[in-house]
């Protein structure tokens, strides 16, 4: 078992990453009912929460069956940290967890996410404050280092361990690699293996496969995976990862049956959240996914990025499961998109 402060998690958990315009409570729904042991909200801006902004405070809302979940904020400045976990709080997550990863321009070079990695003193400064002014468990999501010359998170890890906080993700990546090459799980294997470090390490980065993540796990012995990228448009990736460790089999592929119901529920909950019009819009990023790898599916996919009404939206995945009955999925590898490119913050 793995404990992040009071909360019990299975052996070896599988936690979703958070992720900007992905992880919000319609697709955490669906990657729940799949095997997510832990999830977070997208990241919040500690500005906007102070300032009220009508986004920010939409991304608070969290839901009963989604627990464990905790609520991701991001920021550079104390006193706004320290503010908006008090906001975060009255929602009453299961922790408020802390980016200093994020790699994108408009938040790294504003000295928040990944920007923080330029200034060890200031993270720990950042990370001790919020730790302070919340009974929450405080985790932290963080990257190797700014760059290849500032590969710190060894030191990181100590000393945001020294001033509380209950668990560390680590992306295997600088913040100036992005998303490019390989992630290096070396160092976090140093981190985990590090006789100083009381905490749960969780790895994260090309987490692509059940194969990769059993490798990664023995390899580097972290105390579970989070997952981002993979779990796009194929939240069956939990499953799958759970069933190879336990048994060492692979599963056959995700049903027609079976994607057109995860997409339906997603479609659903995206509505009951966003409202019909953001709801569908917002919705029609994830069809390409979903429908990945049945032939000619090209004008199917038009339409359902056309459509405005959810009982039309359906009927076209009623026409996709009556014409393609019987047809089986290949196991393709799973793309990992640079899904940053259109991060957007309030």
């Amino acid at each position: 078992m793995v404990k992040i402060d009071q909360i019990e998690l299975p052996d070896f958990p599988l936690l979703l990453a958070p992720m900007e315009d992905v992880s919000d409570p319609p697709f955490r729904a669906v990657c729940k009912d799949n095997g997510a042991d832990l999830m977070y909200t997208e990241f919040i801006s500690s500005e906007g929460l102070i300032r009220d902004a009508i986004k920010s405070r939409q991304k608070l809302d969290i839901f009963e069956y989604e627990r464990p979940v905790g609520i991701q904020i991001f920021g550079g400045d104390e006193e706004a940290l320290s503010l908006s976990a008090k906001i975060v709080e009255t929602v009453n997550p299961d922790l408020l967890d802390i980016n200093f990863g994020c790699p994108v321009k408009k938040v790294a070079l504003r000295g928040a996410g990944a920007g923080v990695l330029k200034d060890i003193d200031l993270m720990v400064r950042l990370t001790e404050a919020t730790v302070k002014s919340t009974k929450l468990p405080v985790t932290v999501k963080t990257r190797l280092g700014w760059d290849d010359q500032s590969k710190n998170i060894e030191e990181v890890a100590e000393r945001l361990q020294d001033v509380g906080i209950k668990a560390l993700a680590i992306h295997g990546r600088t913040r100036a690699q992005m998303y490019k090459g390989e992630a290096d799980w070396t160092l976090i294997g140093k981190v985990k293996n590090n006789p100083r470090i009381k905490i749960p390490i969780f790895g994260n980065g090309d987490i692509d496969s059940p194969q990769k993540a059993k490798l990664y796990k023995e390899r580097y012995g972290v105390d579970g995976i989070m997952i981002g990228r993979a779990a796009i448009g194929y939240p069956w990736i939990f499953r799958e990862i759970k069933h190879y460790l336990a048994t060492g089999e692979i599963l056959p592929a995700p049903t027609l049956a079976e994607r057109i119901e995860v997409c339906k529920k997603h479609l659903r909950k995206s509505v009951e959240w966003k409202g019909p019009k953001v709801g569908i819009f917002e919705m029609r990023r994830h069809y390409t996914n979903y429908l990945k790898g049945l032939p000619g599916i090209k004008d199917y996919r038009a339409r359902l990025v056309t459509l405005m009404e959810p009982a039309e939206i359906e009927g076209v995945l009623d026409e996709v499961t009556a014409n393609y009955t019987g047809y089986e999925f290949e196991r393709t590898p799973i793309e990992l998109i640079d899904y940053h490119q259109k991060c957007p913050i309030n």
